[in-house]
C-alpha cells in the first residue's frame, strides 16, 4: 500500500468513534419518542375512559346556557409545523370575536394587555360556566383526543398560533421540534402571570433538556398547579 493511500485512510479510521457515538445518540432519540408516544397514547385512553362521566357533565352544561356546541376546535401549529384542530370545552360565548372587538375599542389598558399576551385577565366573551373551567384548566381535557391522533403529547410546549411565530424568534425550531403539550414547564411556572419571552424560554429550555423522568415530575407538579389556578384566566 502506498503512502498516499495510507495517509487517506488514517484520518477516515479516526472518525470510526463519533459516527458510531452519533448513530447511537440516534437510535436513543428515536427509542425516547417511541417510548414517550406509547405513554401518551395508553395514559391518554386510560384517563379519557375513567373521565368519560365528568367530560359528559360538562359538555351538557355548556349546552344548557345557549344552545351552542359544547366543544371548540381552534387551529394551531404542531411539530413540524403542522396545523391541527386544537380542542377545548367552549368557555365563550357565540358573539366572542364582536365582543371582544367592543371591549378591546372601548378600553385602552386591555387592548396594550391583549396585545402584550393575547390574553385578558377580565375577559368579556367567557360564560360563568367557563370562567370556571378555564380556571381549573379542565376545559383542556378534550385535549386528550388530540393526544390520542397523535397531534399532541401530554407535556410539551402549549399549542401556538401562527401570529404567535413571530414571538418566538430563532427558538421557533425548538418548539417545532416537538409536539405541543397539554401541560408543560410555562404550565407549572406560573402561566400566564409569566412574559411572553419568559415562556419562550421555558419552551426552548424544555426541548434542549427533554426526558420520561423530567415529564413525569412536570405531570406531577400540574395537579397542585391546577388546583392553586395560579396564573389561570
Amino acid at each position: 500500500m502506498s503512502d498516499q493511500n495510507l495517509s487517506i485512510a488514517g484520518p477516515r479510521l479516526k472518525w470510526a468513534p463519533f459516527v458510531a457515538a452519533g448513530r447511537q445518540f440516534g437510535s436513543q432519540r428515536i427509542f425516547d419518542r417511541a417510548f414517550k408516544r406509547c405513554f401518551d397514547l395508553s395514559a391518554a385512553v386510560t384517563a379519557l375512559m375513567l373521565l368519560l362521566p365528568l367530560l359528559a357533565l360538562f359538555a351538557l352544561a355548556i349546552w344548557a346556557i345557549d344552545g351552542g356546541s359544547p366543544f371548540y376546535s381552534h387551529r394551531r401549529l404542531g411539530r413540524g409545523q403542522k396545523s391541527f384542530g386544537c380542542l377545548k370545552f367552549r368557555t365563550m360565548r357565540t358573539d366572542s370575536q364582536e365582543a371582544l372587538a367592543r371591549h378591546l375599542s372601548e378600553d385602552p389598558a386591555a387592548l396594550a394587555e391583549w396585545n402584550l399576551t393575547c390574553k385578558l385577565k377580565d375577559d368579556p366573551r367567557i360564560t360563568p360556566i367557563g370562567r370556571v373551567l378555564r380556571k381549573s384548566s379542565l376545559d383542556e381535557l378534550p385535549q386528550l383526543i388530540n393526544i390520542i391522533k397523535g397531534e399532541m403529547s401530554f407535556v410539551g410546549p402549549r399549542p401556538i398560533v401562527e401570529t404567535e411565530i413571530e414571538k418566538y424568534g430563532d427558538a421557533a425550531s425548538s418548539y417545532f421540534a416537538v409536539r405541543p403539550g397539554l401541560t408543560g414547564a410555562w404550565q407549572v411556572s406560573g402561566r400566564s402571570d409569566t412574559t411572553y419571552a419568559e415562556r419562550v424560554r421555558l419552551d426552548r429550555q424544555y426541548v434542549e433538556t427533554q426526558n420520561f423522568t423530567g415529564d413525569l415530575l412536570i405531570i406531577l407538579r400540574t395537579i397542585p398547579a391546577v388546583f392553586m389556578v395560579k396564573g389561570s384566566y
